[in-house]
């Protein structure tokens, strides 16, 4: 299931943005260096949003809770509590709209 999830002018670079999508759990959309990545929201130590609690660097979002790491890009926990990857998800930009599928 492909779902539009922002306009490429909603987010800025450096940021993220919570997106509600029916009868799931929420997913995260963000703009690092231009580039935008999708992944689930919720922290897989705590289920803290990453979106809205996170601190982004570089290509990596730090849970705001307990201080554990992923990388955007490809879900993997850096840095402990967490050690369960997020889901990623495909994101395609068409005509200034970034959508991801959320399957």
């Amino acid at each position: 299931m492909r779902i539009r999830v922002c306009g490429v002018a909603d987010l800025e670079p450096g940021r993220a943005k919570r997106v509600l999508v029916d009868h799931r759990a929420p997913i995260a959309v963000f703009n690092i260096a231009g580039k935008f990545y999708v992944t689930d929201d919720d922290c897989t130590h705590g289920l803290s949003s990453l979106a809205k609690d996170g601190q982004i660097e570089g290509d990596e979002v730090e849970c705001g809770w307990h201080g554990g790491r992923f990388n955007i890009i490809t879900g993997e926990p850096t840095f402990s509590p967490c050690v369960v990857r997020l889901n990623t998800y495909a994101v395609a930009v068409v005509a200034g709209d970034v959508f991801a599928d959320v399957g």
